[in-house]
């Protein structure tokens, strides 16, 4: 197997983004580290018509990697929510035994500078974990009123971290890149999984976000050594925080001493959603309107 690959899990909405973020990968990619796309079997032809070739990347289907858990049951990606459907797939991604790590990418990340193997894996071989407590984006969202933010997050990390047992303080990794490794994920399965008769398709949920599940895992059984280090993108999470700091003087020439990349978030940057969007013009309308507010409110 290869040390280190990279992988973005897509669906049709999401491919004008990910026509985006292979361009940045083939600038930017050094150690011309493969990288791995997967979209239902379906969308190969919608994918192809926006990439125009498999050039830089490989490509596998959706259904090889859920069919790659024999525990998984047939077909059951077509039976969650897309957001659910995307969380357990990337997770299983290490079933197909292509590396011994992944970088675990969204279509909505650009890479913004040169990358290397080291930036992602340790002198020793093992890979780097993203994992802080979020502090500095809790404080932000709430001195601009947006305490749900760190109520929510707060919140799953005390669920997930009650999973395991586990005492003490709640860690996180909210934004991609995710550095996993296979020994993490298969220690889940070895250790919590199997023996609770469950598979990763019975414990991925809202409530249970894939990324909480893999730091707990590693905090659990230890599969790796933990080599800390903060996030590698800067992620724009919701408008209000982007048009702040960019008010206060970020751009993407400054972020590059910090930051390997940026992430412009889909859910609030839908201009490069594939054929468009499907709301209609008042919805577009109100939308506009509430964000112009949020834009004001950046000045207060």
């Amino acid at each position: 197997m290869k040390a280190i690959a990279l992988y973005c899990k897509s669906y049709r909405r999401d491919f004008l983004r990910l026509k985006r973020l292979l361009g940045s990968i083939d600038k930017y990619n050094i150690d011309r580290i493969p990288f791995y796309i997967s979209t239902p079997q379906e969308q190969y032809e919608d994918l192809m018509s926006v990439l125009g070739s498999t050039q830089g990347f490989f490509w596998v289907s959706d259904e090889s990697i859920v069919a790659s858990n024999p525990r998984a049951p047939l077909g059951v990606e077509k039976t969650r929510s897309g957001g659910l459907s995307q969380q357990a797939i990337k997770s299983e991604f290490w079933r197909l035994e292509i590396s011994e790590n992944y970088v675990c990418l969204d279509s909505d990340c650009i890479f913004i500078k040169e990358f290397v193997s080291s930036d992602f894996l340790a002198p020793d071989g093992s890979p780097y974990t993203v994992i802080y407590q979020n502090k500095e984006f809790f404080q932000l969202a709430i001195n601009r009123g947006q305490n749900k933010v760190e109520t929510n997050l707060r919140n799953e990390g005390d669920r997930v971290k009650a999973l395991f047992g586990r005492k003490g303080p709640n860690y996180y990794c909210p934004c991609p890149p995710f550095i996993w490794s296979a020994k993490v994920w298969q220690s889940l399965d070895e250790e919590y999984l199997k023996p609770n008769n469950l598979s990763f398709w019975d414990i991925s949920s809202n409530e249970h976000p894939e990324t909480l599940l893999y730091l707990e895992a590693l905090l659990n059984y230890r599969a790796i050594p933990l080599n800390p280090i903060e996030q590698l993108f800067r992620i724009y999470y919701y408008d209000w925080q982007y048009y702040l700091l960019r008010r206060i003087g970020e751009t993407e020439e400054k972020l590059k001493i910090n930051y390997l990349g940026v992430i412009y978030q889909s859910n609030w940057d839908s201009g490069m959603n594939f054929m468009g969007t499907k709301k209609s013009i008042l919805s577009r309308v109100l939308r506009g309107i509430k964000r112009f507010l949020r834009y004001l409110q950046c000045y207060f």
